[in-house]
């Protein structure tokens, strides 16, 4: 009925995309599913004090997350109030010294540079102390966040969380930027009410979903919905190159054309993240934010040049820990979940690792990194689907187990005394033994399509290309090539496993298996 080829068709059945949806899901727009801002807890309040502050001069900062999300929000932010001809300050807490999210020492600094209002991003939702000390100082604060939070709110002026307990906007799958480009039609509604708009353009939000949709990707959030449409609508924007920051990175990462999932997540992201993670942690939202091309070049190329040194870091310790798991268990595909730690492993990548080993192991995976002077470790996992990891952590951390702790389903992050590393893997493995034992039973390859070394060619990828953007809940297409033979199997610098897949009829395929070389997969044609 809508006029597509069968193994399209076949595939959005699979995914459970009705006949009545289906044109909404190949062709997704804002206009259809932008959710009603005050649908969200104390989104009205946010706005009321964030248009109060632009109104009467007050003072206001943006202390935001050191990660894309984070610098992603902040910019949305940032862009914003200075379209309102206001400044906005930037705090971004520094990873190695400071830690995740806000800080009473933090607050205090921005008491004291003159701040009275602080929007927190991607953070503050279970920043109870740290608010609290806030409101010691007379610093008011509006908490912007999406993680999932233990029960009732910090003591903030508000708090926007789809994920709050008793939110009903059922925008759960959302990232802290997607929370705050709903906040900005929250602010253009409040601020046109008022008639701010009167003498001055109204801010164009269609210009920042460049924005919103490299938060959504790059932290990972299911791609359905609403979600699905800002990340689909954001791309097209970002294919614009519009914002100086995102074009400057772009042509230091030596890259070119128009943007995708590959570009926001694999070239964009990367180098983002690299600020926080082994350099200085405000890096990202000041390119996001920046008007100044040649301070967008200069901040691309630092950038560019830390996800450099990031590499070579991630490379040591994925290879240590992935060592030390195989050492200390016989077989660690089947435990419920795994913990490894190392002495002066860098805070920075362990997530990372987390996301590779989990990919080898398929179960959810922490790793924790220990400053053996201090016996502290800051630990990140990443889960299976089927797995809430977050819940899990959260569970230890009210069992005592952790110095602090959080996250949501798929991802977690965690500090914990030395001394208490054995405990906690032994409360993890427990937590999360029904929930593994039961997504390992649903763990599957999903195939979209069987296939033939000759069917698989330019016209069936532009086809599948009408299915984008892929990720959590729209996986990227997986196909089955029948009837095929190994050729030529060779093994590559990095780890990859090179191939052609050869039919009878002599049509062939390329094929690389990557990272894979360590693996079954990989030794397999290699024998």
């Amino acid at each position: 009925q809508h006029g597509l080829s069968e193994p399209l068709a076949r595939a959005l059945a699979s995914r459970g995309v009705s006949l009545d949806q289906a044109q909404a899901f190949l062709e997704p727009t804002l206009k259809a599913l932008f959710p009603d801002p005050s649908s969200f807890l104390d989104m009205d309040r946010a706005a009321e004090l964030l248009i109060d502050a632009v109104q009467t001069d007050r003072p206001a900062a943006v202390f935001a997350d050191y990660d894309v999300d984070g610098a992603s929000s902040a910019a949305l932010l940032v862009r914003w109030f200075r379209a309102m001809g206001k400044d906005l300050l930037i705090y971004v807490p520094d990873r190695i010294t400071e830690g995740y999210g806000p800080s009473p020492a933090a607050f205090r600094r921005l008491r004291e540079q003159g701040a009275e209002l602080v929007i927190t991003v991607d953070c503050g939702a279970a920043a109870y102390e740290a608010i609290a000390a806030a409101g010691e100082v007379g610093l008011q604060v509006v908490v912007i966040d999406h993680h999932l939070m233990r029960g009732d709110p910090p003591a903030a002026a508000a708090v926007v969380n789809p994920n709050r307990p008793g939110c009903n906007s059922g925008q759960g799958v959302l990232a802290a930027a997607g929370v705050a480009f709903v906040l900005l039609a929250a602010l253009n509604r409040e601020a046109r009410r008022r008639g701010l708009f009167a003498d001055r353009p109204e801010p164009d939000l269609r210009q920042w979903l460049d924005l919103a949709a490299l938060g959504a990707i790059c932290d990972v959030t299911r791609l359905t919905g609403f979600n699905r449409a800002l990340a689909s609508q954001g791309l097209k924007v970002m294919s614009g190159w519009s914002n100086p920051g995102l074009k400057a990175l772009m042509r230091a990462a030596k890259s070119e054309g128009p943007a995708g999932m590959f570009q926001a997540g694999f070239i964009l992201g990367p180098r983002i993240n690299a600020g926080g993670r082994i350099g200085r942690s405000d890096l990202g939202a000041r390119l996001l934010s920046t008007d100044d091309p040649e301070e967008a070049a200069a901040l691309a190329e630092e950038l560019d040049a830390l996800n450099l040194s990031r590499r070579e870091v991630e490379r040591e310790v994925a290879e240590q820990a992935a060592r030390q798991i195989e050492n200390t268990h016989a077989a660690p595909g089947e435990l419920p979940a795994i913990v490894v730690s190392g002495e002066g492993w860098h805070p920075g990548v362990i997530g990372i690792v987390a996301g590779r080993l989990r990919e080898r192991f398929r179960r959810p995976v922490m790793v924790i990194g220990v400053d053996p002077i201090l016996g502290i470790g800051k630990g990140s996992g990443r889960s299976q689907p089927g797995v809430n990891l977050g819940r899990a952590v959260q569970a230890a951390f009210e069992q005592g187990l952790l110095l602090a702790g959080g996250g949501h389903a798929m991802a977690a992050g965690l500090t914990i005394k030395a001394d208490r590393i054995v405990a906690f893997e032994a409360f993890l493995i427990q937590a999360l033994e029904a929930e593994s034992m039961a997504a390992a039973e649903a763990d599957a390859v999903e195939i979209d399509a069987l296939i033939t070394a000759g069917s698989a060619d330019r016209a069936l990828y532009e086809d599948f290309q009408r299915l984008a953007p892929f990720g959590p809940g729209n996986a990227e297409p997986m196909f089955a090539a029948a009837h095929v033979s190994i050729e030529q199997p060779r093994a590559l610098n990095g780890g990859h496993v090179r191939c052609l897949l050869s039919s009878g009829s002599g049509a062939r395929l390329k094929a690389v298996a990557w990272r894979a070389g360590d693996t079954d997969l990989g030794r397999r044609p290699l024998a």
